[in-house]
């Protein structure tokens, strides 16, 4: 196996495994606004840590997407395709 091949390799396997992470972050997000604003909707402690979590994943998200981009035009920018 040459050394391009495995750097390939590396490249296919993160590019399934980011898509993945954001998927499975997105499905935590859901349901900590699910669980924080329907399930405990009463409860005033609960609603707030829900809006700091609702500011948190926006936050991780805008920053993960950027990265994916940098990451992106990094690849793109030194590595053959």
């Amino acid at each position: 196996m040459k050394y391009a091949d495995l750097i390939q390799e590396v490249i296919d396997f993160i590019n399934v495994v980011i898509p993945a992470m954001f998927a499975l972050l997105f499905l935590y997000f859901i349901w900590k606004m699910f669980d924080s604003w329907i399930l405990h909707a009463g409860d005033p402690v609960k609603v707030q840590e829900g809006k700091m979590f609702a500011v948190t994943a926006v936050i991780v998200v805008v920053v993960a997407v950027s990265v994916w981009g940098i990451v992106a035009i990094i690849r793109t920018s030194f590595l053959p395709s």
